[in-house]
């Protein structure tokens, strides 16, 4: 595992702790993916993510983007 790496795996493991989840735009994936701090594991440069029908892996690598997910009002049609 190279340097670049183990920062690139630590920063994501540090804004998931922090923010308690966050969107991924992830090369081998057509839509972003959401992660929660409860269900995903991120070691060895690989992510895991516990789904209801299985486990989603993937290389830290491969990730593209990292966003914070947020919902507002209006998203659920209860804005003044």
């Amino acid at each position: 595992m190279t340097d670049a790496m183990v920062l690139k795996q630590a920063d994501l493991q540090s804004k998931l702790e922090e923010k308690g989840e966050l969107m991924l735009a992830v090369s081998e994936f057509d839509e972003p993916l959401e992660m929660h701090l409860h269900d995903t594991e991120i070691e060895d440069g690989t992510v895991r993510i516990q789904l209801t029908d299985g486990v989603l892996t993937f290389d830290v690598d491969e990730i593209v983007a990292v966003w914070h997910h947020t919902h507002s009002l209006a998203d659920f049609g209860l804005e003044d």
